[in-house]
């Protein structure tokens, strides 16, 4: 099996990566480029690309920006197809767009939960059929979506978006084996917590601490959440260097289906794997929201 990646015409693999306006897309999408990559970067509004242009021109490299809101699937089609007419070939897909939530079930509309699966399920379980096949033809390509440490372990407030990394990684992992047999590589990545702007596009819930129903019951707990998740992000990996994990996944000539992008990414996911009864992901994640006494 040749998993080495394929060429477009001028000679150079080419690499989808989405999300790219800011954050671990940006930098990704600069790094790829960096190691020899025709790179398409896709963004939801392209008057945001300049931040993407600038690091890209200090770091001696070329990007193509073109727009893509991957909650739309007719233009994610219209968008891979216009890739394949102008490069002939799509080698690596990088499904980074996402947004985060911070509510607990009964704060969670279901037009929240679906937003959720919109955006980091359905999204990327999107793209990457419309890459597949091109892929499979060519039998070498790779897909790499990245997803979370919150894909693995299920964390406070977060069970919307725990469901749909979750959701996301068990429909990569079916396929991995299956495309494996075709050439093609499918890949997750799970940064912990990086410094990007994702934290500030996170959802939260809008509930008054003294409502018609009463007081919040969940106040407390989620002040404790939001005040240990101030301090990991305090001490955050840098979005560059998570993109930096990303391109070494993307580019490695060895397989694997799971990378992280840090060693604490990595100790925190085995905690979840090698949790069989639930009991230890429980037991840590339940001292995050007790309320200071």
């Amino acid at each position: 099996m040749d998993n080495r990646p394929s060429t477009s015409p001028n000679g150079r693999p080419v690499a989808v990566v989405t999300g790219t306006s800011s954050g671990m897309g940006l930098h990704t999408a600069v790094a790829l480029a960096r190691r020899g990559h025709t790179v398409v970067a896709t963004m939801r509004d392209t008057g945001r690309d300049a931040a993407l242009r600038q690091a890209a021109a200090d770091a001696g490299a070329e990007v193509e920006v073109r727009p893509l809101d991957v909650t739309d699937h007719d233009a994610a089609r219209t968008c891979v197809e216009g890739i394949l007419a102008d490069h002939g070939r799509i080698d690596v897909l990088v499904n980074n767009a996402g947004r985060g939530a911070v509510a607990t079930a009964e704060q969670l509309s279901l037009d929240e939960v679906r937003e959720q699966l919109e955006v980091n399920y359905l999204g990327p379980v999107a793209l990457t059929k419309l890459v597949l096949p091109h892929m499979r033809e060519a039998r070498s390509g790779r897909v790499l979506t990245v997803t979370s440490v919150g894909g693995a372990v299920g964390q406070p407030f977060a069970d919307a978006y725990c469901g749909a990394k979750f959701a996301v990684e068990g429909f990569m992992q079916s396929l991995a084996v299956v495309m494996l047999a075709h050439g093609v590589r499918v890949s997750v990545v799970e940064p912990a917590a990086v410094a990007s702007d994702f934290v500030v596009n996170v959802a939260r819930p809008d509930v008054p601490s003294d409502g018609p129903n009463g007081p919040d019951p969940y106040a407390a707990q989620l002040d404790a959440y939001l005040a240990r998740s101030a301090g990991a992000f305090a001490n955050a990996q840098s979005s560059r260097d998570a993109a930096v994990a990303i391109a070494d996944a993307a580019t490695s000539e060895d397989y694997r289906f799971r990378w992280q992008t840090s060693e604490g990414a990595t100790a925190f996911v085995g905690m979840s794997l090698a949790d069989t009864d639930g009991s230890r992901v429980l037991g840590t994640t339940r001292s995050w929201i007790q309320a200071a006494k």
